[in-house]
């Protein structure tokens, strides 16, 4: 059994796709399902259903997950020490971020980070926040950043990066637009366009509109700031977003302040427990 194999065998499990992990490994695709091949018939099971469109785990390969992920945390733990001896920063580190949000000036963090640290590889993944705290406690990633939706739990452990108004994003020909503010009742009433489900702004709208006594009424969803743009634009909507979103979006579109005021918090959450690498310790001394 070798590093490598077992290196491929995450890759593979993470992208659910040979080709995919083939590229994220610099790795001819026939060589790692190969390699795939040869530590399956040294384990004597087969480690991946490959007869879907996608590649999934078996049952085996669920049970064989937490040693591999803990031999090669062993492996990284030895290089670590070896270039704390050394004063060395470097290594991986992996970074969720949410979909849609106020995350420029942490993208900028990033910027910052790797200009410092040239030798530390940043790997960022997108998904909304409910996912991406699925894989933090994982241990798939080491950092995220997320909307809050509500108090964090001890595992966890967050510093806020922004909080912002949420607020009704209307084109400039919309009948609100001569408005400068709506009730949270008309969230009851109008069409909205909103971010998805397991985002921390919808969640935040969920949850007020729910202690009024009624549901929102979203007509669309998405995470996709051009489609939540253009739908804006057009009209058939009014869309609910942080403050800061609507700059980004455009600059034709006109936000509406929600009375009371509803706040959207981002966060960025590592887990509480657990050792922690000298390439995270030194991304997380860089951020706050």
């Amino acid at each position: 059994m070798e590093l490598r194999q077992l290196e491929y065998f995450v890759a593979v499990a993470e992208e659910a796709n040979f080709t995919r992990a083939a590229d994220r490994v610099h790795v001819a695709q026939p060589g790692i399902s190969a390699q795939i091949r040869k530590l399956e018939r040294e384990l004597g099971q087969e480690l991946f259903d490959r007869s879907g469109r996608s590649v999934r785990l078996t049952d085996a390969g669920k049970a064989v997950m937490p040693y591999v992920r803990k031999a090669l945390g062993a492996v990284a733990g030895a290089r670590t020490a070896i270039e704390d001896l050394s004063g060395l920063v470097r290594g991986r580190i992996a970074v969720g971020v949410v979909g849609a949000g106020p995350t420029i000036t942490f993208a900028n963090h990033l910027t910052a980070f790797h200009a410092e640290h040239p030798g530390v590889d940043i790997v960022l993944a997108e998904a909304d926040s409910a996912t991406l705290l699925d894989r933090l406690r994982s241990g798939e990633l080491d950092f995220v950043v997320v909307g809050l939706t509500n108090e964090p739990t001890p595992d966890l452990t967050i510093q806020i990066l922004s909080e912002d108004p949420i607020v009704a994003a209307v084109s400039r020909d919309h009948p609100l637009a001569g408005r400068t503010s709506i009730p949270q009742s008309a969230m009851r009433d109008l069409p909205l366009i909103t971010l998805p489900r397991g985002n921390g702004v919808r969640s935040r709208i969920e949850d007020v509109c729910a202690r009024a006594g009624f549901a929102p009424r979203v007509a669309f969803e998405t995470s996709n700031i051009a489609v939540l743009t253009r739908l804006t634009e057009a009209g058939v909507g009014i869309a609910i977003v942080p403050e800061q979103l609507v700059a980004i979006m455009s600059k034709d579109l006109l936000a509406l302040a929600i009375r009371p005021e509803i706040r959207a918090q981002i966060a960025l959450a590592w887990r509480t427990e657990g050792a922690i690498s000298p390439a995270a310790a030194a991304f997380l001394r860089r951020i706050r």
